[in-house]
């Protein structure tokens, strides 16, 4: 596996911090390797900027930041415009297409998931989060589909487990079905 990075940008509120610890868990305790997690934060309790940074190894890990991401996930047009430019041509971007329009010139095109709207659909904005983790997980093999559902559930509050596995299908089967580079910001 060797070290590898992964970023999560947007703002207070979308649960950022939350997806970098079930990213973290699920690499670390399910699927058996080693991880770190670095967060920041604006000076707003909600809806200032956020962000979640994750390193995933199979060794032990000497330095705890991202420096070069492969996996770059933009929930807020201020963390596009901070983040989603100078990437290596093999970063993979993952936006909510309502929430950051891209640079339509962006090479390779991020791909997109909406959502924020998929999770208002099923009645809980709040889970929009878990919904871009599934999709992320059908996407990219960063952790396996299996250890990061198994960190979703247990990461989430009690008795909400089963909605929020069901957000987590949500998105799997929608990269599943649409999760292609090329697809761009089709959403």
């Amino acid at each position: 596996m060797g070290r590898r990075e992964i970023r999560i940008a947007g703002f207070g509120g979308q649960g950022i911090v939350l997806s970098g610890q079930i990213v973290g868990q699920a690499a670390s305790i399910y699927d058996n390797g080693f991880s770190t997690l670095t967060q920041s934060y604006g000076p707003e309790a909600r809806g200032g900027s956020c962000t979640a940074e994750v390193v995933i190894s199979d060794k032990p890990i000497g330095y705890p930041y991202v420096q070069n991401p492969e996996v770059l996930i933009i929930l807020s047009q201020e963390a596009y415009t901070k983040y989603g430019h100078d990437l290596s041509a093999e970063t993979l971007m993952i936006i909510d297409p309502d929430l950051v329009k891209p640079d339509p010139s962006q090479n390779p095109a991020p791909l997109s998931i909406p959502a924020t709207r998929m999770a208002r659909d099923m009645g809980r904005v709040v889970v929009a989060n878990i919904i871009t983790l599934g999709f992320l997980a059908a996407v990219s093999d960063l952790v396996s589909p299996e250890a990061l559902k198994n960190s979703v559930l247990t990461s989430v509050p009690k008795g909400t487990e089963e909605f929020n596995s069901k957000a987590f299908e949500l998105g799997y089967d929608y990269g599943l079905e649409h999760g292609k580079q090329s697809e761009g910001t089709n959403g």
